[in-house]
């Protein structure tokens, strides 16, 4: 827990967050605050290159900030869409074995709920997870989330997996099945921001800003990709 006075319902208190890659001129970013409520939804938006995934990947504990410091108070998923989180080697079944156990969570009830969402077959589930494509290896990283249940889930344009069915399909479960439940989402996706999300954080040339008018956030990330 963090020792940071914070309102009830707020779930993540991030304070200076810096990233710099070694040997670079510049950080990526730097002196990043924000916080999130329980049920905040949030949308971090920045051109390539600029260090959405990378916050995304730090809010989920696989890359380490530089300088400043993560505080959640809520159960926060890995970043969805970064197949990064699995075991190469082992088989899809494997994973799912090994994640039900770190959780706490019954194997079969997981697996079922993965079989049934991710829809990969348990022939492919049955095969190593580095003979995956990314597109499976996503279904299965989304489906395992679900499966697990987390307050937050911390999305990198996973809803772009699959054809629209399947990407439909995300959504629901996402946006609308898990409405009560948090989420930060990096996307590209403007209907997606203005259909699910209430605040949004633009990164640009190593700062952020935080904007808690969505449709101004449209327009000034739309205007940025296009000078």
């Amino acid at each position: 827990m963090s020792a940071l006075p914070v309102e009830a319902d707020v779930g993540l208190v991030v304070t200076d967050l810096a990233r710099t890659y070694h040997g670079a001129h510049r950080p990526l970013f730097s002196g990043l605050n924000f916080s999130l409520k329980r049920d905040g939804r949030m949308a971090v938006l920045g051109r390539n290159g600029q260090g959405k995934s990378t916050l995304i990947r730090m809010l989920g504990g696989v890359d380490r900030p530089s300088a400043g410091r993560i505080d959640w108070l809520m159960s926060p998923s890995w970043p969805i869409g970064f197949g990064g989180g699995f075991q190469g080697s082992l088989s899809g079944l494997d994973n799912i074995r090994f994640l039900s156990r770190l959780y706490g969570r019954d194997f079969k009830e997981a697996l079922a709920r993965v079989d049934d969402f991710a829809e990969l077959g348990r022939v492919a589930l049955r095969q190593p997870v580095k003979q995956y494509s990314s597109g499976m290896r996503a279904r299965l990283a989304f489906g395992l989330s679900l499966a697990i249940e987390f307050d937050c889930y911390l999305v990198d344009e996973v809803v772009a997996v699959g054809d629209a069915r399947f990407q439909r399909k995300c959504r629901e479960q996402l946006f609308e099945h898990r409405a009560h439940r948090a989420f930060l989402m990096a996307t590209h996706v403007m209907d997606m921001v203005s259909d699910y999300c209430d605040r949004a954080l633009i990164v640009e040339s190593g700062k952020a800003k935080m904007f808690d008018d969505v449709g101004e956030a449209i327009e000034v990330y739309t205007w940025l990709r296009a000078a």
